[in-house]
């Protein structure tokens, strides 16, 4: 009975509030430095020195933040060169959740899709996808520590993607 409670507290607390916001903010800057700046120093910033990410097409992609930060970088300069194109990541509004992870940081899950910037600026959808990330705060910053990237879907988002 107290674990119940305490879920559903802990459930209640996870999307309000001052958590919510700093994860936001977090998400934000880390997917502006990555897609809108192309800002590699800036990434390693932002995510822990024992970083991993896992991808559900591609598999363990990063296993450590030099491993993200010359994957970024290997992407902009590929992007400098013509070779990639530039890409722009949107958080799908309603999806995003919070939970805290006590004495760790936070969870945080939701949708978001992918676009191709033109050269008029007009977007292209590219692929959709569904994440889980966990944030740990140190030394009184949020730094993004895990990454699970899954359900992608090439093209627009689906229409009616059910949970």
């Amino acid at each position: 009975m107290a674990l119940l409670a305490a879920l559903a507290g802990t459930a209640a607390a996870a999307d309000d509030g001052a958590l919510r916001r700093e994860i936001e903010a977090a998400d934000a800057a880390l997917f502006a430095a990555v897609f809108d700046r192309c800002d590699p120093q800036a990434v390693a910033a932002m995510v822990t020195d024992d970083f991993e990410f896992f991808h559900d097409k591609w598999g363990q992609i990063a296993k450590t933040k030099a491993d993200f930060v010359k994957a970024i970088a290997g992407g902009c300069e590929r992007q400098r060169q013509g070779t990639d194109f530039h890409a722009r990541r949107r958080l799908v509004p309603g999806t995003l959740a919070v939970f805290p992870m006590k004495s760790y940081g936070a969870l945080e899950m939701g949708e978001h899709e992918f676009f191709r910037v033109e050269k008029d600026g007009s977007l292209k959808p590219t692929e959709y996808a569904r994440f889980a990330q966990l944030w740990r705060q140190q030394g009184g910053q949020w730094l993004l520590a895990r990454v699970i990237s899954y359900d992608h879907v090439d093209g627009p988002r689906p229409a009616a993607k059910a949970p």
